[in-house]
């Protein structure tokens, strides 16, 4: 779909560039445009959230960082061979997979101290201002699909703009760097005055000192940490048992993850990000803590699949215990790849409608929303159908 009467384009720059959910984005958006594909789970092409004035998948422009050089038509050619992109596709869109390997950018890697974190930032806005000029972009929508990190202790500059900038002009020669990987993304993405979001559990820019230069730089964000699979089941039950006054005694879940994603949640470190995330729904939905919690193990030999179980027991009418089971099997990449792009578009859209700091009206995109406690989907989707209506009625 494109918009009417516009030659505007719009830039998508992916952190986690050559990764298997942006690889995927990036082929099907093509595809779509192409149309050699329909555009099954993109939530923005369905009739209740349509927006003919959305940027067009004809007026996408890809780019991106990551510190990993494997070229995009080969890690397209490594996720053929794994099932996630259909046969002979990666071949009809090897022109865009190749034009858009070469606008990425080496990642930031190891930026430890303030001087360098700083320089890094600097580095990354002047690319994300340069990219947009030289393709004469509209915007430029930041979205972080790179490896999800271990959240940072708490800083005193995490808490104020100027407290945080200060550090890294003026900083202490024996200090560390104030910003994890994912903050110092979003740092530069909010500078350069680009929508941001986040598709992983990392910091990312949920510092009250990055909300801050989101209002001052007038840009939009949203998070964090995509729904794409068991969550996205939790959250459409959870209404089920609350509705009905029944009482859930505990909620147990088992996830089984390979290819990079569980790789790289098998650092313990890491992986509470991600389980912090998966429990809120159940918490903040049901009103009261539940036992139980979610378990996570790599399995090398599913490769870019993944499969969830879970064990719910509850009690009903005269204490009566019940219970009940769920198990999720589907391709982690094929799942997020047209979130990215709907997110992509919507906040392009909303960004030319003038919006600034979080976006809420998103949440339905992600297990820990921004700025809501609501984890309910059939709730969150009437939140985001209304927001686009009145996107279109500006």
């Amino acid at each position: 779909m494109t918009s009417p009467d516009s030659d505007e384009r719009t830039g998508v720059w992916l952190i986690g560039a050559r990764g298997s959910v942006a690889t995927t984005a990036i082929t099907g958006a093509a595809a779509l445009r192409d149309r050699l594909i329909p555009p099954t789970g993109c939530v923005t092409e369905s009739p209740e959230l349509m927006d003919p004035a959305m940027p067009g998948f004809d007026r996408l422009v890809f780019a991106g960082h990551d510190i990993t050089e494997t070229p995009l038509p080969k890690r397209a050619e490594q996720l053929e061979a794994g099932g996630v992109l259909p046969r002979g596709l990666r071949e009809l869109v090897h022109t865009d997979l190749a034009a858009v390997d070469n606008r990425i950018r080496p990642g930031i890697g190891a930026a430890n101290t303030p001087q360098e974190q700083l320089e890094a930032a600097e580095r990354l806005t002047e690319q994300l201002c340069s990219f947009r000029d030289l393709y004469a972009l509209s915007r430029v929508v930041v979205i972080n699909v790179a490896a999800t990190e271990a959240h940072p202790p708490p800083r005193r500059e995490h808490a104020d703009l100027e407290d945080l900038e200060n550090c890294l002009r003026h900083p202490d020669p024996s200090g560390e760097g104030p910003l994890p990987p994912s903050a110092l993304y979003a740092y530069a993405a909010l500078r350069a005055g680009c929508p941001y979001a986040d598709f992983t559990p990392s910091v990312g820019a949920r510092l009250p000192a990055l909300d801050q230069l989101a209002a001052k730089r007038g840009v939009p964000y949203a998070g964090s940490d995509g729904k794409t699979g068991e969550t996205l089941v939790k959250s459409a039950l959870l209404p089920m048992f609350s509705s009905r006054a029944l009482h859930v005694r505990s909620w147990s879940g088992t996830n089984l993850l390979g290819g990079g994603d569980g790789r790289n949640l098998a650092d313990p470190n890491n992986v509470t990000s991600k389980t912090t995330s998966k429990q809120r729904a159940i918490d903040e939905s049901l009103g009261h803590p539940v036992e139980g919690g979610v378990h996570i193990d790599y399995v090398p030999a599913l490769g870019e699949w993944k499969t969830a179980w879970d064990h719910i027991s509850f009690e009903g009418f005269l204490g009566n215990g019940m219970s009940m089971q769920f198990t999720w099997q589907g391709c982690d990449s094929a799942l997020a790849a047209p979130l990215v792009l709907d997110l992509a578009r919507l906040l392009a859209r909303a960004h030319e409608r003038g919006h600034s700091g979080p976006l809420p009206q998103l949440g339905f995109f992600f297990k820990d929303p921004v700025a809501s406690e609501e984890h309910r989907l059939v709730a969150q989707f009437e939140t985001l159908r209304s927001f686009v209506e009145r996107l279109k009625e500006g």
